[in-house]
């Protein structure tokens, strides 16, 4: 039996016997790995409250020929239980989880730029500083653009031409121009596109000051790149509460 050490996001956890809990995590070193917590439902477990979804943890496991044992859990950043008693907080946050899962799906692979960038976006749902649904579009954004779909918000996706463009096209890419655009694009204001180019870049003066049905609209454009490029549906999207 080998032990190592290393620090994890919990993405999901499910019932395993009577007291045992199967935890997926997203490590900063070994990408992504399913783990066994042993005995973590009782109540007298030393742990069990630090592997729980949302929690950043330093973690000791031991390595078995399916699962890893988890041997030791320090809690480094509380995010469970701010996320979990607010609605809103949530289902944002379900929505992050099942996206890196999903964005990294072989285990044992690391996965830095992904595990920082969830780290980030937990941190920042847990303590409020921006308005939940920025937080999860900018999310998006970035984690799909690590995985090698950037989208373009200003030059051309299709031939390149400088924009701005007026037309957004998720097939294409994003931004189109007049003479790439297909039937069918979206056409979102100026400010959309602005705002939209704010949360991928990290721009928080911008995306802050924006305006509600500017944030709705790059919402659904978000949305739609995103399960677009994931090809399949995110299951917990719609439950976000848009307000």
């Amino acid at each position: 039996m080998s032990l190592y050490r290393d620090e994890a996001i919990v993405l999901r956890t499910h019932k395993l016997g009577e007291a045992d809990r199967i935890v997926t995590l997203l490590t900063r070193q070994h990408g992504k790995v399913r783990a066994v917590g042993k005995g973590v439902r009782r109540t007298t477990s030393r742990f069990g409250s630090r592997l729980e979804p949302f929690m950043h943890v330093d973690l000791q496991l031991s390595t078995g020929r399916n699962l890893d044992i988890v041997t030791q859990a320090e809690t480094l950043g509380p995010y469970g239980r701010p996320i979990a008693e607010d609605y809103a907080l949530y289902t944002v946050g379900t929505v992050m989880l099942e996206t890196a899962e999903r964005l990294v799906e072989a285990e044992h692979e690391p996965a830095l730029q992904q595990y920082w960038l969830l780290v980030g976006a937990v941190r920042a749902l847990a303590t409020r500083e921006h308005t939940p649904g920025l937080v999860l579009d900018s999310y998006l954004l970035r984690a799909l653009a690590v995985a090698g779909w950037a989208p373009s918000f200003a030059d051309c996706a299709r031939c390149g031409e400088p924009g701005p463009h007026h037309a957004f096209n998720v097939q294409s890419g994003g931004a189109v121009c007049a003479r790439c655009r297909p039937p069918g694009s979206a056409s979102p204001a100026p400010e959309t596109f602005a705002l939209l180019a704010a949360l991928i870049s990290g721009d928080w003066v911008v995306a802050d000051a924006s305006a509600e049905r500017h944030r709705g609209e790059a919402a659904g454009l978000v949305a739609a790149f995103s399960q677009f490029h994931l090809e399949r549906r995110l299951r917990s999207l719609p439950h976000v509460e848009r307000v």
